[in-house]
């Protein structure tokens, strides 16, 4: 009876009231792009984040703004933190890193351009060998690359999560 009583009042609340209900009630998840960028020798490009625990060193990416597509995201991070485009830009895989509340989406791509920090979040941008990334690069860095290598290099196509 109370169940029911309740699905009545809320099917007939004001939206903006509903929406804030959601709100409340809902769980939140930051949602983020990161990026596995490759040169044309197959290296891949870590920067070293000012704000980053430990070395600094991790894949380019950035959060989401409202209304924005990972890829447009993205693209906007990169031009932003090193100046460069992005092409060829596949999805690998996603993850949720529950401490954090987010989602984060991880896409492979070619980079064109002169990597150039831009940005006073970046400190510093290097292409590594993938088989010769930092020893100081974190063990989930390193993970995510080595997940999305895979992905790049057996053709998997993955154009919707």
């Amino acid at each position: 009876m109370l169940r029911r009583l309740l699905n009545l009042l809320w099917r007939h609340m004001p939206r903006r009231l509903m929406r804030w209900g959601v709100r409340v009630t809902q769980p939140r998840f930051a949602i983020s792009a990161g990026a596995v960028a490759l040169d044309e020798r197959g290296r891949v490009l870590l920067l070293r984040h000012v704000f980053r625990r430990g070395s600094g060193w991790g894949i380019p990416g950035g959060f989401l703004r409202h209304n924005e597509q990972p890829e447009e995201a993205l693209r906007r991070e990169l031009r932003e933190e090193v100046g460069i485009e992005i092409t060829d830009l596949r999805l690998a895989f996603a993850r949720t890193i529950t401490h954090a509340r987010q989602l984060e989406i991880i896409y492979c791509c070619r980079a064109c351009g002169e990597v150039k920090p831009q940005s006073v979040e970046i400190n510093g941008a290097a292409w590594f060998d993938p088989k010769d990334l930092p020893q100081t690069l974190a063990p989930a860095q390193a993970r995510i690359i080595e997940r999305a290598l895979g992905a790049w290099q057996s053709g998997e196509r993955r154009d919707k999560i």
